[in-house]
């Protein structure tokens, strides 16, 4: 397997060998976790709506372990933009991991660690970073360090918003709100507004600081009206307030940049960024601003914002080997022009939103269509409050054959 194929559908796409791991799976993991058998036989009683279970991957291509093999269009939740099992970063998870596979935080850092902070320091423009494991890490760094800077605890937020489901950042997501929400609220804040996406408060004098996405994922592919990031970041430096961009999802080439800030030439005050930051790796980093990081102070031996994991030895070699690719490759601007063929391509199925190879289609029944999709062999999920669109993010390095598959494929379903 070389990762460019087309899939291949040998049996059942949850086979025998799936189910049986479905099973075991069932059996262990909270029942709020994984989409399996045993919950759904009970509630809605149908058993052939089981995960594929993954054996392996290779750039664009994922084998269950029925050895079937599927065409990823979802890049594993945006994670896998160089593919997923890229050798340049694979080899560098495994030298690093035959060394030193763990530091210590915030005590004592390894030579992995600052070469990242350099390398995402020159990559975005701003002086100091805090790492961590997830992207909901990076989000609640940001919020804090905006807390620090201002000594002001509001935060505005935008509707539709996903933001990560850990309880700080939590309060600032919006998306499928009562869901998520509902159950903890008695034990979230009260500090954090939210309006839509694409308008603009009146003034940010009260809020510490504005979170916003350059492009919704999760809440729908959606790329903001005209120029109203540059009249929210114009109305942020008016009145204090911290401008965070949250680009875990956008970040490192997804949409035709390098980041998405950059095509309105709008750079945050604290960028968030993870998902694809190491090509498999969970971990994080808000970047920020020399002015508004080193509100933080000096350590005085310990600090007040720190993780075990932290700056993790192997996640750094590998972040460092992923740039490394994305820039070596070229991706973002594969990723600008292959957007372009699909915009043209699909146009006559339906809107195409987004940016790159970070799109929605908007279509009807996209959860039935995507379903539909992984039985010929092509992983992709709706996204959107509604489930309005089809999300189309495969690996930046996606193949013309890949991409002309999906698409007449998707065409035919339609």
């Amino acid at each position: 397997m070389t990762g460019t194929e087309l899939p291949d559908i040998q049996t059942p796409i949850v086979g025998p060998r799936s189910r049986e791991w479905v099973d075991r799976l069932a059996a262990r993991e909270c029942p709020a976790i994984t989409q399996r058998r045993s919950r759904r036989a009970s509630t809605i009683g149908e058993s052939d709506v089981d995960p594929i279970v993954w054996k392996e991957a290779l750039g664009s291509c994922v084998v269950d372990e029925d050895n079937n093999r599927f065409v990823d269009f979802c890049s594993g939740f945006g994670v896998a933009s160089v593919g997923h099992a890229h050798p340049h970063v694979v080899q560098a998870g495994q030298k690093q991991l035959g060394k030193l596979p763990h530091a210590m935080g915030d005590a004592f850092p390894d030579a992995r660690r600052i070469e990242l902070l350099e390398k995402l320091a020159d990559a975005t423009g701003l002086d100091h970073g805090i790492l961590g494991s997830s992207g909901s890490d990076a989000v609640e760094a940001a919020l804090k360090t905006a807390r620090i800077a201002t000594g002001r605890s509001k935060i505005l937020a935008f509707e539709g918003a996903y933001h990560g489901l850990s309880y700080g950042a939590l309060q600032v997501t919006h998306y499928k709100h009562e869901h998520f929400q509902k159950p903890f609220q008695n034990q979230l804040g009260t500090h954090v507004d939210h309006i839509p996406f694409g308008q603009l408060p009146s003034s940010l004098i009260e809020y510490g600081a504005v979170i916003v996405e350059p492009i919704q994922g999760r809440g729908g592919m959606r790329t903001p009206p005209g120029d109203w990031l540059a009249q929210l970041s114009s109305l942020a430096r008016r009145d204090g307030c911290v401008l965070i961009y949250d680009e875990i999802y956008t970040g490192f080439g997804r949409t035709g940049d390098f980041f998405a800030w950059e095509h309105d030439n709008i750079r945050p005050d604290l960028l968030c960024l993870g998902k694809s930051m190491a090509g498999g790796f969970p971990i994080s980093v808000c970047m920020g601003s020399k002015d508004i990081m080193e509100a933080w102070g000096a350590s005085r031996g310990e600090a007040i914002h720190t993780q075990t994991f932290l700056g993790n030895p192997v996640g750094c070699a590998m972040a460092l080997a992923c740039i490394d690719v994305i820039e070596s490759e070229g991706l973002a601007i594969q990723a600008q022009q292959k957007g372009v063929w699909l915009a043209e391509r699909l146009q006559h199925l339906g809107k195409l939103r987004g940016r790159g190879l970070m799109r929605g289609l908007e279509i009807e029944n996209s959860l039935s269509i995507s379903r539909a999709l992984l039985e010929k062999g092509y992983i992709a999920l709706p996204a959107g409050i509604h489930a309005e669109v089809l999300a189309i993010v495969p690996p930046l390095n996606v193949s013309q054959v890949q991409l002309e598959g999906f698409c007449d494929t998707l065409e035919a379903l339609v």
